[in-house]
């Protein structure tokens, strides 16, 4: 049978003689939109409309096809069809049940595709009647908690959450969604909360219920009270967090699998390498193939944990061995097209596995190192609209990390050490990191590590301003806590300096272009402090007296840099204009690293010059010149920069990311394909009980 007849839930194909058979669900939906009350001439209709297998195609299409007029004809009835859902739900039958819920899906969907530029009371009067909308909902919601929360079938419950999945992104911003206020009123929190407690139903259900839970903590969070973001933050539960980081922490660990066995596949053979070198004489980005498409979802539900509840934050640094998810297949789900990387739910048994076997040989790993090295990979490509997002998020909850006391106490841990292998760029002028290599550290290495990677890797013609800026921005409060403390964290600071300093160079030689776009001289000037801070309080936290005499030898070797940095902020602030204040701030900033040019350069020059040098090394730089601190100007305590000076908006990102997550997104992989298999799998369940 063709797709178009099975849409139009025809049983034989139309010939000239004989009338076209359809189901008898599409004649009985036929009937639901017919003027006339369904059940007038057949009392037991509503009875047998749910025994009926539910043809949601049909059902969708017939509703996004009527026409205005006809809409205030049937309303009536498609009320009463919404009615008779919700009362199905309360049946002790399965099979009602399970159509029930499965109506109601293609109700919410095709009554917000056909009006999608109606309001939020017109959808709602159109789907159940104003005047018995709250009643409605409240039965709704209380018999969604009582499945979710009850001893049935799995397969009931999982229909329970895709239904509340849909109803929830069946808009394009879910803060809109005028529906989702009878949510607000008859919460299912706890519900939610049940699942990711328990084991087994965590298993089964806790990434539906995590990203349900992200999702209605975004409604309209910065408009009015949301109650689940109340609830959320004073969870202090220890097995629901645990459970939600579980999740999270799987789903993740998927993502990097599916990322790393696609780059292994990429890099593996002679055939693949020569494709590899001839493809990179035409195409700028040799890893665009890898085609990542991010779990924004997660993401948004890892941003909600760590932001809202500070309990969270203790699941973050939980120690457990680390273990690939095996690749060993699950029953596939079929119906869907290809499962974009990234977005597949993860393995059940993974989920249901709360004791992982140990080994001695095994690394010990915990969700944050997880999160790092998928902010690696979706930090890499910020070109796409979705990656940019992420990795806009990635920054947002890194922010979060470091902003948290207890966050930094475990990131600085030097008894907490961890072999973090973070996912790299692949670039011509630099060999790939050998994971052998990489040493055993705290975590606040490998966080550092990943921004350096970014200021490195980033610099372009589309320049993400507001990712530098939070990039820098955590640079400055882990060097915060470190100064605070007196933690002396042993870590390579060339490489941060040098990445600093070849980011003003790139301002400097992209000035004109950046400048239609940009404030530039804010991330100048956070730059710039950050040097401050290492040449006023390095004392405090640098390794030992050998790093400033590094400090030093890098500011001089490119103070050309420095040079040209002041020569045009000066050029700037002494001219009228709208960057005439930014600039003159940059320029006070320069005091320090000025002095200290000053200062060294006229001696190198001498040096240079009575032994017959052209170039000194930084051998000779430390032993004669650089240690000759004596004379050297005090190092002038310049104002911090507030953190909401030039600062952009979070808000605007987390609601972006919310937006972005639409029916399609979420259910390419967890409903269109799951309602079917579903439908199926709850009929075989009733019937053989």
């Amino acid at each position: 049978m063709s797709q178009v007849e099975k849409k139009a839930g025809l049983l034989r194909r139309t010939s000239s003689s004989k009338k076209p058979l359809k189901e008898k669900v599409v004649l009985m939906y036929d009937e639901i939109f017919a003027k006339e009350d369904p059940a007038k001439n057949n009392p037991r209709f509503w009875d047998e409309l749910f025994l009926m297998k539910v043809n949601l195609e049909y059902l969708e299409t017939k509703l996004e096809t009527v026409d205005g007029e006809e809409v205030q004809k049937i309303q009536d009835n498609i009320n009463s069809l919404f009615h008779h859902c919700v009362q199905a739900l309360g049946e002790e039958h399965q099979i009602k049940v399970v159509n029930a819920l499965q109506t109601l899906c293609a109700l919410f969907r095709g009554v917000h595709q056909k009006n999608k530029s109606a309001s939020g009371f017109d959808i709602i009067n159109m789907l159940m009647g104003f005047d018995k909308a709250e009643q409605r909902m409240k039965d709704l919601m209380e018999r969604l908690d009582s499945l979710l929360c009850g001893e049935g079938s799995e397969s009931l419950k999982s229909l329970c959450l895709k239904l509340l999945l849909c109803l929830v992104t069946v808009t394009d911003n879910i803060s809109q969604n005028t529906i989702l206020e009878y949510v607000m009123i008859n919460s299912i929190f706890e519900a939610i909360l049940q699942i990711l407690s328990d084991v087994s139903s965590r298993g089964q259900h806790g990434y539906d219920a995590v990203v349900l839970l992200a999702l209605l903590v975004n409604y309209r969070k910065y408009e009015s009270v949301n109650p689940y973001i109340v609830k959320l933050s004073i969870v202090d539960d220890e097995p629901t967090l645990d459970g939600m980081g579980m999740v999270v922490h799987h789903a993740l660990t998927e993502y990097n699998r599916q990322y790393k066995d696609k780059e292994e596949e990429n890099q593996g053979g002679f055939f693949s390498t020569l494709t590899s070198m001839v493809g990179s004489m035409f195409i700028a980005d040799a890893d665009e193939k890898l085609s990542v498409q991010t779990n924004e979802a997660i993401l948004l539900a890892l941003y909600e944990a760590v932001h809202l509840n500070r309990n969270f934050i203790t699941v973050l640094a939980q120690s457990h061995p680390e273990m690939d998810i095996p690749t060993t297949p699950t029953t596939p789900t079929p119906t869907t097209p290809t499962t974009p990387l990234g977005t597949t739910p993860p393995s059940l048994d993974m989920m249901n596995n709360p004791e992982l076997p140990l080994d001695p040989n095994l690394q010990t790993s915990n969700l944050l190192i997880t999160f790092l090295k998928y902010a690696s990979i979706v930090m890499q490509d910020t070109k796409d609209e979705h990656r940019l997002n992420s990795a806009r998020l990635c920054l947002i909850i890194l922010t979060c990390i470091a902003e948290d006391q207890y966050a930094d106490a475990f990131l600085h841990d030097d008894n907490m050490n961890f072999r973090v292998n973070l996912h790299r760029m692949p670039m011509r002028h630099r060999k790939k990191a050998v994971d052998k290599n990489i040493p055993s550290r705290p975590l606040v290495c490998a966080v550092l590590d990943l921004m350096v990677e970014f200021i490195v890797t980033h610099m372009m013609k589309d320049f993400p301003m507001d990712l530098y800026l939070r990039c820098v921005q955590i640079i400055h409060k882990l060097l915060c806590y470190q100064k605070k403390c007196r933690i002396r964290l042993h870590y390579t600071w060339r490489e941060l300096w040098s990445a600093l300093i070849n980011l003003l160079k790139f301002l400097l030689s992209n000035e004109t272009t950046l400048l239609a776009k940009h404030n530039i001289f804010h991330l100048a000037l956070l730059v710039v402090n950050l040097f401050n801070m290492f040449i006023t309080y390095g004392d405090t936290f640098l390794p030992t007296s050998n790093s400033y005499d590094e400090l030093y030898y890098e500011i001089v070797r490119m103070h050309q840099v420095f040079d040209n940095l002041y020569c045009m902020v000066l050029r700037v602030s002494t001219n009228t204009g709208q960057w005439k204040e930014p600039a003159s701030k940059v320029t006070h900033a320069l005091v320090n690293v000025r002095a200290i040019v000053n200062h060294f350069n006229p001696k190198i020059e001498s040096y240079a010059s009575v032994n017959h040098i052209s170039q000194l090394s930084e051998e000779q730089s430390s032993t004669h010149i650089l240690t000759d601190t004596a004379e050297l100007p005090a190092a002038t305590s310049l104002p911090p920069v507030t953190v909401e000076d030039g600062w952009p908006p979070e808000t605007h990102s987390v609601t972006t990311v919310s937006m972005s997550l639409t029916y399609k997104s979420i259910h390419t992989h967890t409903h269109a394909a799951s309602v079917h298999t579903l439908q199926d799998k709850s009929m075989h369940t009733t019937i053989s009980a």
